[in-house]
C-alpha cells in the first residue's frame, strides 16, 4: 500500500483543508484518515503539502495531442480531460476523412499526419492505448459529425443526410461518448437550422447526455445566443453547458452581468443549465472566426477564392467592420502553418499591418489567403471585473480551453490551474483555495458524469496532486507560454506516479 502522509488534505468537496493521510492500494483510494495510519506502508512524506484530486479539464482541444503523452495538462495536475468541444472531435470520419482532417485540423493541429478514427469507440480505443498520463472522455463534435455526412456543404440537411447524422450521433453516444458539443461560430455547424440542433439535444436528452455549446455570439448578439442555448434545453429537456462563457468587446462588457442573472432565473426555472471559463483575460482561436462563416462553404480552395476575388473581398471587409467587436490592437498571432513566418507570432495585426502601410482588415485577409486559413490568434477579449465575476460565479467551473499551435499557443494551455490556485485564489483573493480546487475537481466531475473522480473519498481512484500552496503558479505568459508550472510536486493516475 502507498501512504500519502501529513498532507493538507483539499478534498474536492470544497470543505478547508484538513491535515490527514490518505492510504491507496491497486489504483484507489482505500481509505482518508485523520490520524496517523499505523503498518507497513511505502510512506510519501507530504509535510508542508497540500494533497487534493487530479485536477479535470471538461473543455480541452487536446484530441489528437494527449494521445502523443505530451506533458502540459500533467504538469499542472491535470489527470482528466474531456475532449471534442466547440463542435470539433477527432471522430467520426463517416467515409469523408480527408474532409474531416481538413475541417479539425487547425483545432486539434493534426499537421500533416493522416488520422482517421470512424467511431467513438475507435477514438477512445486507442486514447485508453496510447494516453496513459490522463484519463480521456470525449463528446462527438457536431462540426465533424456534419463534416462526416455532408463534408462542407452549409445549410439545411436532406432527410436522408439527417437519418445518416442523428445514426452516427446514436452511435457515438452507444460507443461511450459522453455528450455532444455545438460549435456555432464555426461552419458548417453555424449554418445549422433550429430543427437540426433540436433533434441533436432530444438525443442528448434521451440518452442521459450532456449539450455543450460554442455559441454563436459571445459579443454583439450575446443575449440572444443565450437564449437561443435555453430554448433549445428547454424544448429538449437535455443537460446544457455553456462553453467559455464571456462577454467580447469593450462595447458588450455591460452585457454580462444580465447573462449571469439570466442562467440563474433558468436554472430556478427548471431548465439544467452551467458554463465554463478559463482565468484569462484572452482567448484563443483560429483565425477564420473573424470571417463571415459563409466564406468557408465549399472548403480551403473556395475560402482563399473568395479572398482574392474584388466582390467577394469587398463583402467580406464590409461585414467584418460591422461585426467584429475587437480592434485589430487586441488580436496577436498565435501560429501560422509556414515556418518562414514565425517571426509574425507574438504581434498584432495592427502592428503587422502598419509595417506593411496597409490596412489591418486587408492585411489579415492576404494573411489567412497566403496559409490557407491556416492562422491562429489570440484575442483580447474581456474586462478583469467580469472575469472575477465568472470565475467566482456558482455555475462556473474552470477550464482551460488550451489547444496547440504551430507558434505562440496561449499560456492557458500550460497554466491554467496553477492560475487559478495561484494568483486567482492565493494572491488576488477571489476565491477560497478550496473552493477554486472544487472548480476543477468534483464539480466537472459530477457535472460531465465522471465516476469516481474528483473527490478524495474511499474507493475512488487515486488520481492525486501533490503541490505547494504557498508556491503554486503559472510561469506560462503571452509572450514565453511554453513554461512549467511552479509548486506542482506531484502528479499520480490510478496511483502511479506520472510527474
Amino acid at each position: 500500500m502507498l501512504l500519502f502522509s501529513g498532507a493538507a488534505i483539499f478534498d474536492g468537496s470544497g470543505a478547508p483543508a484538513f491535515p490527514g493521510h490518505v492510504l491507496v492500494e491497486s489504483g484507489r483510494i482505500e481509505s482518508v484518515h485523520r490520524a496517523p495510519v499505523p503498518g507497513e506502508h511505502t510512506v510519501i512524506d507530504c509535510r508542508g503539502l497540500a494533497l487534493a484530486p487530479g485536477f479535470i479539464d471538461i473543455h480541452s482541444h487536446s484530441d489528437l495531442k494527449l494521445l502523443e503523452c505530451d506533458h502540459a495538462k500533467t504538469e499542472q495536475g491535470v489527470t482528466a480531460e474531456v475532449v471534442g468541444n466547440c463542435g470539433f472531435s477527432a471522430f467520426p470520419s463517416g467515409g469523408r476523412a480527408a474532409a474531416v482532417r481538413e475541417y479539425g485540423n487547425a483545432i486539434l493541429n493534426g499537421g500533416d499526419a493522416v488520422w482517421e478514427y470512424g467511431s467513438a469507440k475507435a477514438y477512445l480505443g486507442e486514447a485508453s492505448r496510447r494516453a496513459k498520463d490522463c484519463a480521456v472522455e470525449t463528446l462527438i463534435g457536431h462540426g465533424t459529425l456534419r463534416t462526416a455526412v455532408a463534408g462542407s456543404k452549409q445549410g439545411a440537411l436532406t432527410a436522408a443526410e439527417m437519418d445518416r447524422l442523428l445514426g452516427l450521433l446514436r452511435e457515438a453516444f452507444e460507443g461511450g461518448a459522453i455528450g455532444i458539443s455545438t460549435g456555432l461560430m464555426y461552419a458548417p455547424g453555424s449554418s445549422a437550422p433550429r430543427e437540426e440542433l433540436l433533434a441533436l439535444c432530444r438525443m442528448a436528452a434521451s440518452k442521459g447526455k450532456i449539450h455543450t455549446t460554442h455559441m454563436r455570439s459571445y459579443s454583439d448578439d450575446l443575449h440572444h445566443s443565450i437564449e437561443e442555448q435555453l430554448a433549445l434545453a428547454r424544448e429538449a429537456g437535455c443537460r446544457l453547458q455553456i462553453s467559455h462563457l464571456q462577454a467580447v468587446g469593450r462595447r458588450n462588457w455591460d452585457k454580462q452581468a444580465r447573462v449571469l442573472e439570466r442562467l440563474l432565473e433558468a436554472r430556478a426555472q427548471g431548465v439544467d443549465v452551467e458554463f465554463d471559463s478559463y482565468p484569462y483575460l484572452a482567448g484563443s482561436t483560429v483565425m477564420t472566426q473573424l470571417l463571415p462563416q459563409w466564406t468557408l462553404e465549399g472548403g480551403t480552395a473556395a475560402l482563399v477564392r473568395r479572398l482574392h476575388e474584388g466582390p467577394s473581398r469587398e463583402r467580406i471587409l464590409a461585414e467584418m467592420r460591422e461585426a467584429m467587436p475587437q480592434r485589430w490592437s487586441d488580436i496577436v498571432v498565435a501560429g501560422i502553418e509556414s515556418r518562414e513566418n514565425h517571426p509574425m507570432t507574438g504581434r498584432t495585426i495592427e502592428d503587422l499591418a502598419l509595417e506593411r502601410t496597409m490596412a489591418p482588415a486587408e492585411f489579415a485577409l492576404d494573411l489567412l489567403a497566403a496559409h490557407q486559413g491556416r492562422v491562429s490568434i489570440v484575442s483580447f477579449n474581456q474586462s478583469d471585473e467580469n472575469l472575477r465575476a465568472l470565475l467566482t460565479h456558482p455555475l462556473c467551473t474552470v477550464i482551460s480551453d488550451g489547444f496547440y499551435v504551430n507558434g505562440r499557443p496561449h499560456p492557458r494551455l500550460y497554466g491554467t490551474f496553477p492560475s487559478l490556485l495561484g494568483e486567482m485564489s492565493r494572491e488576488r483573493g477571489w476565491l477560497p483555495m478550496a473552493d477554486a480546487v472544487r472548480r476543477i475537481t468534483s464539480k466537472p466531475a459530477a457535472r460531465f458524469g465522471l465516476k469516481q473522480r474528483g473527490l478524495i473519498e474511499a474507493g475512488y481512484f487515486a488520481d492525486l496532486v501533490l503541490f505547494d500552496p504557498a508556491a503554486i503558479a503559472s510561469r506560462a505568459t503571452y509572450e514565453s507560454p511554453r513554461q512549467s508550472p511552479a509548486g506542482v510536486r506531484a502528479v499520480y493516475r490510478q496511483g502511479r506516479a506520472v510527474l
